[in-house]
């Protein structure tokens, strides 16, 4: 996914925080992103509010303690009830079950994508606003069956993580 011009000088991280293996994380590089989410959004979170276009990239390209970080920050201001701030916290499942593939541990990542999949399925019955918010645009039949998929399989590895992006 490219990261939109508004977000384009939202630098990566100079390397991806794996907790336990890495002492620390590169806050500088998640700040600005941060700072760019207001203290609340007021009907919905639009879908190319650079922040959340760049907590998604974070997730695509491997930064997933990151995407979790940003995502949240997102998450956070979103409207109480609304759609995005539900489908936010299914990203941010997805987010940590692919950290957990990269720590090796597929029995809790199983549980996050679990987790991400009881908070996309009722939206996939809500109706869409229309206003050009995040779960407007988000293909949520798409990442249900994707999510469907990884939790039919018997064992699930490294490369099972997902990518975010690619179904916007």
């Amino acid at each position: 996914m490219a990261i939109s011009a508004s977000a384009a000088d939202l630098p990566l991280p100079g390397w991806a925080h794996v907790p336990g293996e890495t002492t620390e994380a590169d806050h500088d590089a998640l700040w600005r992103a941060k700072a760019l989410v207001p203290s609340r959004f007021c009907d919905f979170v639009p879908a190319r509010h650079p922040a959340l276009r760049y907590g998604i990239a974070l997730n695509d390209a491997g930064y997933f303690w990151e995407a979790k970080e940003v995502l949240e920050a997102v998450w956070a201001a979103a409207p109480q009830g609304g759609r995005e701030r539900i489908l936010l916290r299914a990203c941010i499942q997805v987010a940590n079950a692919n950290l957990k593939l990269r720590t090796q541990k597929p029995r809790a990542a199983a549980r996050h994508f679990g987790e991400a999949l009881a908070e996309v399925e009722p939206l996939l019955a809500r109706t869409a606003t229309g206003r050009g918010g995040f779960a407007d645009s988000f293909p949520l039949p798409a990442l249900a069956a994707h999510l469907k998929a990884k939790l039919a399989q018997p064992s699930l590895s490294k490369a099972d993580w997902i990518a975010l992006g690619a179904k916007i």
